[in-house]
């Protein structure tokens, strides 16, 4: 059986051993870690106790939300196709816990590090009838020890970035062993497909098929009802929607907000930050405080609806899009890359984001559709926040990103074909 390359396996061994060394600095890399040494064992108890081996079973791979989505709409659509299948799934980032209420998987936890003793626990837990990774988080130990085993392997989603750190040579080298164990790969285009080739895939293999994200955010903003209850936040003012930001974005946009508000003092900020943990929370209190800002939580939002709100609570990020005038994406003004345009875009939202975008193909087709604005500094973003309120401006650049959303769905089912295909020539 071909092996991961011995660097490859030395660096994850190495990368294992450190990590525990970061955890008094993050209660996220703590939690992470603490999680994925604990799940051999969950995972192996579930294959005890919930496996069902008269049944097929997928185990899809899905690192974090962005990726988690992607497979949740391929996931959802293979259910309807197969109700009979069961589904595995693995993350790697805790952020994705928020995905497990609601998940349609059999069972969802997360990966054990990618070692060849967690992978053969894996693979004798799950007894899968294939693995398939989600955009471009493929583990090459799991994906060659599973191919080593006959069960088939393959990817949806598949994206290179223009900027991925995949692409230096040397993680190139690292990976190609994975990338030549998939016998099923659906890239989301063409660009796409010509990366996972240069990254060892083999060419008769890729096909393009389309980014199920689109799917997915088009049924999440259907999936808000008429009188959910936090619509009032969004309700009676012009309100930018800023989710999942970072301190870089925060700084941008409550410098901005505080220049907008000398023209327009009917508009409203809602912040939805990416990790709203009670000293975030609070530090961004202090800091709207210091530019003559009162920055009030949602857990303390009473009958009036203030100017600024900081949402401390998780899951109200879709609702709140369907209700926005305006919407703003963070990551672009940071390392930790643009998260998903597509669930403002889907409720009909112009889309504003910062200069660190190239990552993001979706945020290049709102630039050309002319449903975005990138933004480079708080003057930037706050005269195209005044420019956008504008006549029909918001309107308009809204209709245009609905349109690319739309112009993109049918791409879970045709990963889920894929999908079906890698099952039935196993």
């Amino acid at each position: 059986m071909e092996e991961p390359r011995l660097t490859y396996r030395l660096l994850a061994g190495i990368a294992e051993r450190l990590l525990p060394l970061g955890k008094p600095f993050s209660d996220k890399l703590a939690r992470g870690d603490r999680e994925r040494r604990a799940a051999p064992a969950r995972w192996a108890a579930w294959g005890r106790d919930g496996r069902d081996p008269a049944r097929p079973l997928l185990w899809i791979h899905a690192a974090s939300v962005g990726e988690g989505l992607q497979a949740l709409a391929v996931i959802e659509a293979v259910k309807v196709r197969h109700p009979d299948w069961q589904v595995a799934t693995t993350f790697f980032s805790p952020s994705a816990e928020s995905l497990i209420p609601h998940h349609p998987a059999d069972r969802i936890d997360y990966l054990p590090y990618d070692t060849a003793a967690n992978a053969a626990t894996m693979l004798a837990a799950l007894r899968p009838s294939a693995l398939v990774f989600s955009k471009l988080d493929l583990w090459p130990g799991y994906a060659i020890r599973a191919n080593a085993s006959g069960v088939p392997v393959g990817m949806v989603a598949g994206t290179v970035s223009p900027v991925s750190g995949r692409r230096h040579p040397v993680a190139r080298w690292l990976a190609a062993p994975g990338y030549r164990t998939l016998d099923r790969i659906g890239a989301i285009a063409e660009a796409d497909a010509a990366g996972l080739i240069d990254f060892g895939a083999r060419a008769d293999r890729v096909a393009v098929t389309g980014d199920p994200r689109f799917d997915s955010a088009w049924a999440r903003a259907a999936a808000v009802p008429a009188d959910w209850p936090h619509r009032r936040l969004t309700s009676g003012a012009p309100t930018l929607v800023a989710g999942s930001t970072w301190p870089a974005d925060e700084a941008v946009l409550l410098d901005a907000f505080a220049q907008v508000r000398l023209g327009r003092p009917d508009c409203r900020l809602i912040l939805v930050p990416h990790e709203p943990s009670p000293r975030h929370v609070s530090a961004l209190e202090s800091e709207a405080a210091l530019i003559g800002l009162e920055a009030i939580p949602l857990s303390r939002v009473g009958g009036t609806v203030p100017d600024l709100i900081i949402v401390d609570q998780l899951g109200l990020l879709a609702g709140l899009y369907r209700g926005a005038t305006l919407s703003y994406v963070g990551g672009g003004f940071g390392r930790h890359g643009l998260h998903s345009v597509l669930e403002p875009a889907a409720c009909g939202v112009p889309v504003f984001f910062g200069p660190r975008w190239r990552s993001s193909r979706e945020a290049g087709l709102l630039i050309e559709a002319g449903s975005s604005v990138v933004v480079k500094d708080p003057a930037t973003l706050a005269a195209a926040w005044t420019a956008t309120l504008s006549g029909d401006g918001a309107r308009i650049m809204g209709d245009r990103a609905r349109g690319v959303v739309r112009a993109g769905l049918g791409a879970s089912a045709r990963n889920a074909g894929l999908i079906e295909d890698l099952i039935a020539n196993r």
